[in-house]
């Protein structure tokens, strides 16, 4: 993921968990976040529930899982994620994505 959206002139920052993802958005101000559902330490649902929280300014958030499960979609829709992805996936599905949201 991370060569693809280098590759395409993006620049990456990347988490090793949940609690360093979240640090690495409230210090950095990101345009755009990546979240996993399932990522240690801190799940996708509860870094974007202290992001929705805390920040002034709503982010543009992409969520990908593994889940096939439609509550955990409608929950994550609830919490505004601007797109939901199921893995496995192509990665032109996420490119795509990704340049759709940072073009709007």
């Amino acid at each position: 993921m991370r060569y693809a959206l280098e590759s395409k002139g993006y620049d990456i920052l990347v988490a090793r968990d949940g609690n360093q993802g979240l640090a690495m958005a409230e210090r950095e101000d990101p345009d755009l976040v990546i979240l996993d559902m399932m990522m240690p330490k801190r799940s996708g649902f509860l870094v974007l529930e202290k992001l929705r929280r805390t920040r002034p300014v709503p982010l543009r958030v992409i969520m990908i899982t593994a889940n096939e499960g439609s509550r955990h979609k409608a929950y994550a829709e609830m919490l505004g994620v601007d797109d939901y992805i199921r893995k496995p996936f192509a990665m032109d599905r996420l490119l795509a994505s990704v340049t759709r949201l940072l073009s709007d």
